[in-house]
């Protein structure tokens, strides 16, 4: 990706999103960029100019962002690069929320290039729903489990993607089992044929970006996905016959959500619940709900600009 030039168009960018923040009282602006930029001459931009709000800055990788926190920036890697801007954008929210950068019901100034490449060009005012969480390390650190802490992370990423986006437009549930594999494996049986089996590990591992592409688009199809404790997806499409007697589960809550905490009572995993009807993605362990995350406002529709320029003729 390109790296962007702090020109006199793109400083007086910067420094108009600045003075926005002290006009409006908001709470912390996201640079939302291509590459990497020369971080400690943007930090000396926001000392001349009085910003003290956080200066959440927004790219692809996480190599792009050296040097970013030395400077006093909140670096966040969005792993994004082929995505629309404006699910860039969100992602970017969703992250720096992640990371207790900004909070719910804060309002954010948001800075970014919407037409041309290294150029800022777009400035929005955005406030944040009250709703819109995802888990910190310090919500999973609480759990005592024996699945590592950077895999329950990015299944639950994972989970809140699918229940922030959906696939295709339309509402998606899902179900995730992790850890305690073989034992899991006792209670479940296909329910149809498994696109990930006769894979090598490094093709099911849900640390590869590609793999959890893949396993959104195989969300919408029926069964559980179970995820070995580095991150593998060892089968997907599973049903899952448990037992369900001495469960206290809320009123509503449908079969997926049953299974999870009946697999969780019988084993040592942790189960991961996307509800295909709000979004909500909820964490079961010893047969008890854990954590409960609701996702962005779905009321919102991300969308990208569409832009026809003039016909050459001056046509109106």
């Amino acid at each position: 990706m390109a790296t962007l030039r702090l020109t006199k168009h793109n400083t007086a960018m910067l420094t108009s999103a600045m003075t926005l923040v002290n006009a409006i009282s908001v709470d912390a602006i996201v640079l939302l960029l291509e590459g990497a930029t020369d971080w400690q001459r943007l930090a000396e931009l926001m000392a001349k100019n009085g910003f003290d709000k956080p200066l959440i800055v927004a790219v692809d990788s996480i190599e792009e962002l050296d040097g970013a926190a030395e400077a006093g920036l909140k670096p966040v890697a969005l792993n994004k690069e082929k995505a629309p801007l404006l699910e860039r954008l969100q992602h970017a929210l969703l992250e720096a929320a992640a990371d207790e950068f900004i909070k719910p019901n804060d309002e954010i100034v948001a800075i970014y290039g919407g037409f041309t490449s290294g150029r800022l060009d777009s400035i929005s005012h955005l406030k944040l729903d009250e709703r819109m969480r995802r888990l910190t390390t310090r919500d999973l650190q609480s759990l005592e489990s024996s699945v590592p802490l950077k895999t329950l992370k990015v299944v639950v990423d994972l989970a809140v993607q699918i229940g922030v986006e959906g696939r295709e437009g339309k509402p998606v549930g899902a179900l995730f089992v992790v850890g305690d594999t073989r034992s899991v494996l006792k209670h479940a049986s296909d329910s149809g044929v498994d696109p990930f089996r006769g894979y090598n590990k490094k093709s099911r591992n849900l640390f590869d970006a590609r793999v959890q592409e893949d396993a959104k688009e195989l969300s919408q199809l029926d069964g559980a996905f179970l995820i070995n404790s580095d991150g593998t997806i060892e089968r997907s499409r599973q049903m899952l016959e448990v037992l369900h007697e001495d469960l206290n589960m809320s009123k509503g809550l449908g079969s997926r959500h049953w299974a999870a905490a009946a697999i969780t009572r019988r084993t040592k995993a942790v189960a991961i619940v996307v509800s295909q009807s709000t979004g909500t993605v909820r964490l079961y362990q010893n047969g008890f709900l854990k954590m409960q995350i609701e996702p962005m406002d779905k009321g919102i529709k991300w969308q990208e600009i569409s832009f026809k320029p003039p016909s050459a003729s001056g046509d109106d």
